[in-house]
């Protein structure tokens, strides 16, 4: 019985947020951007050739850039926590009095008393005293902790299961009225991404919906616009 309550506990969205946040920007980008591409396209042109070729092309363009720049983002917190640890692995060896009293103080703000905030830090400090300093002084964890493959990969893939979601109708949805349809089936896949995010995040459905739906609205508005235009033009 025990056992259940510690797995109960143990089981915060916290833990989630690493590869959910990836997965549900890269889905949510895959989609909406893939079918805005898409939907400016159709505005513009009678032809499905071109409104798949582009779909297309947006579509692993997209994929391969979200999971690059997924990647140099992450690596980039990485190296920051990395220097951050190197610093202050050098200040232990330097002036260890120092850090025991910065641990201290930190225990104290967070509201021990100032005899129990020092004995917490001399006990965590014998036990682990790079760790302690690197989760209390640092913030760095194994929830927070950047991992940079997990990342790029988790924001790849989830840019590509939702651009082919658009590829779909601009393949098998009738020409007429294409840019319109697009707009129908996007807002359809962005509220079931919204639901499932909030539902996996432990966040509000409703709220997750009513963003998403506002800001795909104006991303897909605003390129069928310029689609419209460039038909016109032509």
């Amino acid at each position: 019985m025990i056992e259940k309550k510690d797995d109960y506990l143990d089981n915060h969205y916290i833990h989630r947020s690493n590869w959910l946040r990836a997965a549900v920007l890269g889905a949510n980008d895959g989609i909406l951007s893939t079918a805005s591409l898409a939907i400016g396209i159709a505005a513009a042109t009678d032809i499905r050739e071109p409104i798949v070729l582009a779909t297309v092309a947006g579509l692993v363009a997209g994929a391969l850039s979200m999971a690059a720049g997924e990647y140099v983002s992450v690596s980039s917190q990485t190296d920051v926590e990395a220097s951050d640890i190197e610093r202050e692995i050098q200040e232990l060896e330097e002036m260890p009095e120092i850090e025991l009293q910065r641990l201290a103080e930190i225990y104290e703000k967070r509201g021990l008393k100032k005899e129990t905030a020092l004995t917490v830090a001399i006990e965590l400090t014998e036990h682990d005293v790079l760790g302690a300093h690197i989760r209390d002084e640092l913030g760095i964890n194994e929830i927070s902790k950047a991992k940079p493959i997990q990342a790029a990969f988790a924001s790849g893939a989830a840019f590509s299961a939702g651009g082919v979601l658009p590829l779909l109708v601009t393949l098998f949805l009738p020409l007429k009225n294409m840019e319109y349809s697009l707009y129908c089936f996007t807002i359809f896949f962005l509220i079931l991404l919204g639901a499932l995010a909030a539902k996996t995040g432990g966040s509000s459905v409703s709220r997750a919906i009513i963003r998403i739906t506002f800001w795909g609205t104006i991303a897909m508005g605003l390129t069928a616009v310029v689609g419209y235009l460039f038909g016109v033009a032509i």
